[in-house]
C-alpha cells in the first residue's frame, strides 16, 4: 500500500487540497491531481526546466519537488501569470510580438522562469537574460525572440511602474 498524505497548497491564488502519495513530484501532481496541464515535465531530472513553477515567488523545477513539500506553500504555474479576466502579462504579451516561442514546449518554464527573474531585475542586460534562461533548454527558437521577449517586457514592466 502506497504511503499518502493530505496537503493543502495556494494554486494560481485557490486554495486546493489533494492526497497524494509521498513518492508524487508536484509537476505530476499539478498536471494530474489538479488538471494543471500547462506545467510540461520533459527530462524529469531538473535539467530541461519545461516543469518550473513559481513557488512563493521562487523559480523551483516542479520534476525535483515532492508534492508533498509544497504543503502550505503558494504555487504559481503558467495558467496563473495572466491576469484573472485573461489578459496576458507583460512577458507574455512580448512573448508573442518577438515570436518567442515555436512548439511551446519549454514556453511555460521559461515564462515562470523569467517572470522571477524580472521581478527580481528590473533593468537586466542580454547577458543577464541569457544567463537566467541558461537552465532552460528550446530546441525551436534559437533563443534570440525570448530573450527579446524578456528584454522588450522588462522595458514595458518599467514604465507601469
Amino acid at each position: 500500500m502506497a504511503d499518502t498524505r493530505d496537503i493543502e497548497l495556494t494554486v494560481n491564488g485557490e486554495s486546493r487540497t489533494g492526497t497524494v502519495e509521498t513518492r508524487t513530484s508536484l509537476g505530476d501532481f499539478l498536471r494530474h491531481g489538479l488538471d494543471l496541464t500547462g506545467t510540461h515535465m520533459g527530462c524529469e531530472h531538473g535539467v530541461c526546466g519545461a516543469c518550473t513553477v513559481l513557488v512563493d515567488g521562487e523559480a523551483v523545477r516542479s520534476c525535483l519537488m515532492l508534492a508533498v513539500q509544497s504543503n502550505g506553500h503558494e504555487i504559481t504555474t503558467v495558467e496563473g501569470l495572466a491576469e484573472d479576466d485573461g489578459t496576458l502579462s507583460a512577458l507574455q504579451e512580448a512573448f508573442w510580438k518577438h515570436h518567442g516561442l515555436q512548439c511551446g514546449f519549454c514556453t511555460p518554464g521559461m515564462l515562470t522562469s523569467l517572470s522571477a527573474f524580472l521581478r527580481e531585475n528590473p533593468d537586466p542586460s542580454e547577458r543577464d537574460v541569457r544567463e537566467a534562461i541558461s537552465g532552460n533548454i528550446c530546441r525551436c527558437t534559437g533563443y534570440q525572440g525570448i530573450v527579446d521577449a524578456a528584454l522588450d517586457a522588462a522595458k514595458t514592466m518599467r514604465k507601469g511602474s
